[in-house]
């Protein structure tokens, strides 16, 4: 039971860094500015009529 409670030390710190960086990243990335136009194109596609 030694790797379970390595690994679990490992997920409780870094895991939860990584996690938190990449929440950090991707809500950024998604508020950057000029995002709202390619938004706007992407949520038309379905209903575009080729």
């Amino acid at each position: 039971m030694e790797a379970y409670t390595a690994l679990r030390q490992f997920a409780d710190s870094w895991g939860l860094l990584f996690m938190a960086v990449f929440f950090v990243g991707t809500v950024l990335f998604a508020f950057r500015p000029g995002s709202g136009k390619s938004a706007e194109e992407a949520a038309r596609i379905p209903l575009k009529d080729d």
